[in-house]
């Protein structure tokens, strides 16, 4: 079986700015695939050369086997794009912009779809309402029901959550990890790296245009041994030995990273010494956003 999403030495420039220098990446069909990156790492142009909307300079690229430049109807009828842009049209409302949009790919009687579709989203209350006259919340659900509208097998979404509410994003994320689990590809960037822990089970960090880490989530979490331990003690300053390694922060708990337990072992051993007591402890084990700031900054 050929990749969900196919891309092989991909190269983009605008002016003076390379937004993708040789790009490779495969993700299967199936994946909850994540990809992450600051602001012009190049990850909305990957999304863009996918789904035709930028033609990359070299390189190739494919959807569910169908390359994007040579065999592009069928490339675009397997993909489905949620943009970051709330991008709408002002003179329909919900139900009758679906129904545009499935005429798009030549889909007739879609209606029994089109009511799915925005049950899940909770988009029925507004069905006849104006798209300009949604909420900010309601517009990035119309635009999860645009990109779902023709049952495509891939699903790329663009920072879907930036700017809504919670309910929004659980709703969101429950709806998409059902499609998931009934076999649907999805692509996800955020910059909540929280929801690509959760939800991914590999990742892809770009920066400047390369990938820099692709891995499971669960590989790139053991990627750092650096943990935390938040303490509180009834002393103003700490035995002699350790005041160089164990900051105190804003709020006048005692902050000390460590790679071994032994290390805390030690700390502690030495503070009971001293006579000193310990009112609280905390652990801290690393999480996605420790380990995309280590990456971040040795690429």
């Amino acid at each position: 079986m050929s990749a969900a999403i196919h891309v092989r030495d991909l190269h983009k420039r605008f002016r003076t700015t390379q937004a993708l220098a040789g790009v490779s990446l495969d993700i299967e069909p199936g994946e909850f695939f994540g990809l992450l990156g600051p602001n012009g790492a190049g990850k909305t142009t990957l999304i863009s050369v996918l789904a035709g909307l930028t033609r990359a300079d070299a390189g190739e690229a494919s959807v569910m086997g169908h390359d994007v430049v040579r065999d592009y109807r069928q490339a675009r009828r397997a993909l489905g794009v949620v943009p970051q842009e709330l991008v709408y049209d002002p003179f329909f409302n919900v139900r009758e912009t679906l129904a545009i949009q499935s005429g798009y790919f030549g889909l007739r009687h879609n209606d029994d779809w089109i009511d799915e579709i925005m049950h899940h989203l909770d988009l029925t209350p507004h069905a006849h309402k104006n798209t300009q006259a949604l909420s900010g919340g309601m517009k990035r659900r119309l635009l999860v029901a645009q990109a779902l509208v023709h049952k495509p097998p891939v699903i790329v979404l663009d920072e879907p959550t930036a700017g809504v509410d919670v309910d929004l994003r659980r709703s969101l994320w429950a709806f998409i990890s059902g499609l998931n689990r009934e076999g649907h590809t999805i692509l996800l960037t955020t910059h909540y790296l929280e929801e690509a822990e959760a939800l991914c089970g590999r990742i892809a960090m770009l920066k400047a245009g390369r990938i820099v880490a692709c891995d499971t989530t669960r590989n790139l979490l053991r990627h750092t041994n650096e943990h935390c331990a938040s303490l509180r003690l009834d002393v103003e300053s700490l035995p002699s030995g350790w005041q160089a390694r164990v900051q105190r922060d804003d709020d006048g708990n005692w902050r000390f990273s460590f790679g071994d337990y032994t290390e805390l072992e030690n700390l502690l051993a030495d503070l009971r010494g001293a006579g000193v007591r310990v009112r609280e402890l905390h652990l801290q084990e690393p999480d996605l956003e420790d380990v995309f700031t280590d990456i971040m900054q040795r690429a």
